[in-house]
C-alpha cells in the first residue's frame, strides 16, 4: 500500500489538489485516503475532491467550486502576457448552482476542448477561447499570440479549431506569431484601426524592426522595462544607422501605445501625410 508521504508527493506535483478518481488510478486505496484524512495529510474540499493544507489556493477555490481555472487567470497561470485583472476566472459545467461567487468571474460558456471531470485547469485552446469572449478585442489578441510566440499552441491550430464565438473566429484569423511582444500587438491593432497595414519584425540593416508602415517609416517600441545605458546606446546608433539608409524611425514607450492611443495614431498618420513612408523617388 502506498504511504501517506507518497500521497503528499503526488498531490504537490498537481498543485495539492486531486479528484479521488486519479489518486485511486495511482494506487492510492481507499483505506489510504482515509488514513491521510485522519493524519491532516488532506482534507475534504468537495465531494470527491481532496485538498493539502498548503495547497494551491487559485486550485483548491476551482475544486470547491466544481470548475477549473481558465481565461485570464489560466493564461497567467501559463506566463502568457494577460492584462491586469483582480478577479479569479473559473469555467463552470451549465448545471453549477450554489456557487459563492465572490472574488470570481464565472464562464458557463463550453469551450472548444473537451475536459475531463478530475480537471482543474483548462487546456490553452479554452483558456483562449474564454479571453475572446471577456475582455476588450486588443487585450484578447494579445493573450493568443503570446501563446503562440511561447508555443503553447500554433496559429495553423488555433485557424482548424471549431470556435463556436465570432470573435474566437476572428481572432484566430488575426493572431500571428510574429509580435515579439503583446505591446506589438497593440501597436498593429492602432494601425489596423485606421486602415493602416503593418509588417512587422522586418530585417533591415542586419537587424528585425519592430513596425514597418510603407516602404520606409520604421517604428521601434520600447517595452516596460527601463533600458540599461548599453541598450540604451544600442538603440541609438541602430536608429542612426536607418536614418542613414534613408529611413524615418518613430520611437514609442509603452506608456504612449497602452494610454496615449490618439498620440500615437496622429504621429504616425503626420508622418504618412508628409509622405515619409514612401521611398524618395516616390514622395
Amino acid at each position: 500500500m502506498r504511504t501517506i508521504e507518497e500521497m503528499r508527493t503526488w498531490l504537490a506535483a498537481r498543485g495539492g489538489v486531486a479528484h479521488t478518481q486519479p489518486l485511486r488510478a495511482a494506487g492510492f486505496t481507499t483505506h489510504g485516503i482515509r488514513s491521510a484524512l485522519a493524519a491532516g495529510a488532506v482534507r475534504w474540499v468537495r465531494r470527491s475532491w481532496l485538498a493539502t493544507p498548503d495547497a494551491d489556493p487559485e486550485l483548491r477555490r476551482a475544486a470547491q467550486a466544481g470548475g477549473r481555472v481558465t481565461c485570464l487567470t489560466g493564461a497567467q497561470r501559463l506566463n502568457l502576457w494577460t492584462p491586469s485583472h483582480e478577479h479569479l476566472h473559473l469555467a463552470l459545467p451549465p448545471t453549477a448552482s450554489g456557487i459563492d461567487s465572490a472574488g470570481l468571474r464565472l464562464h458557463w460558456s463550453r469551450g472548444p476542448m473537451p475536459v475531463g471531470a478530475s480537471e482543474v485547469a483548462d487546456p490553452v485552446i479554452n483558456v483562449l477561447f474564454h479571453a475572446a469572449r471577456c475582455v476588450a478585442v486588443i487585450d484578447a489578441l494579445s493573450v493568443w499570440e503570446s501563446a503562440i510566440r511561447q508555443g503553447r499552441v500554433s496559429a495553423q491550430v488555433l485557424e482548424r479549431v471549431a470556435w463556436r464565438s465570432t470573435r474566437a473566429r476572428m481572432l484566430a484569423k488575426v493572431a500571428s506569431d510574429l509580435s515579439d511582444s503583446g505591446l506589438e500587438t497593440r501597436f498593429a491593432h492602432l494601425m489596423r484601426s485606421i486602415g493602416v497595414s503593418v509588417r512587422q519584425q522586418v530585417w533591415i540593416d542586419g537587424h528585425p524592426v519592430d513596425a514597418l508602415v510603407g516602404e520606409t517609416l520604421v517604428v521601434q517600441l520600447d517595452g516596460f522595462a527601463h533600458h540599461q545605458a548599453a541598450d540604451r546606446r544600442r538603440d541609438l546608433r541602430a536608429d542612426a544607422r536607418l536614418v542613414l539608409l534613408g529611413y524615418t524611425v518613430l520611437r514609442f514607450d509603452y506608456y504612449q501605445v497602452l494610454f496615449c492611443a490618439d498620440e500615437v495614431l496622429t504621429t504616425v498618420a503626420t508622418a504618412m501625410a508628409q509622405g515619409l513612408h514612401l521611398a524618395p523617388a516616390r514622395r
